[in-house]
């Protein structure tokens, strides 16, 4: 009997529920009562440890408010491996750090403030790092 094992497509679909569950502020506690499943199955699937079914994915897209689609709009064709996102905003936006940086960021009204921040942070980017200097 061969055993179903996950792969990128699993890690991807993962990485996609937990960016839109933390978007919105969703806890994994209740994104799973909505479900009926435990936190530590949402867990699972947002690391790709467990598959998603499609009637599972579809219930998520619901909760979330996206459409399946959400979950493969990074893969650009059958077979391929999930692309990294640009400049690493995936990365940006399931941080618990990036989310706040962002969502404060959006409530800058301000151009020029929105633009010098934008500057302060390429500038600390390509900052040495303290024990280089």
């Amino acid at each position: 009997m061969v055993t179903k094992s996950t792969g990128p497509v699993d890690k991807l679909i993962g990485t996609r529920i937990r960016l839109q569950r933390t978007a919105i502020g969703m806890s994994q506690e209740k994104l799973g009562d909505i479900l009926g499943i435990t936190f530590q199955q949402i867990q699972k699937y947002e690391k790709g440890t467990n598959r998603v079914g499609a009637a599972r994915l579809q219930a998520i897209a619901d909760a979330l408010s996206v459409p399946v689609s959400f979950f493969f709009e990074q893969r650009s064709s059958v077979g391929d491996t999930p692309d990294a996102a640009p400049y690493g905003i995936q990365d940006l936006l399931t941080s618990k750090e990036g989310i706040e940086l962002a969502r404060a960021f959006l409530k800058i009204e301000n151009p020029a403030m929105r633009r010098a921040l934008v500057d302060m942070a390429r500038a600390a980017a390509t900052a040495p790092r303290a024990e280089e200097s």
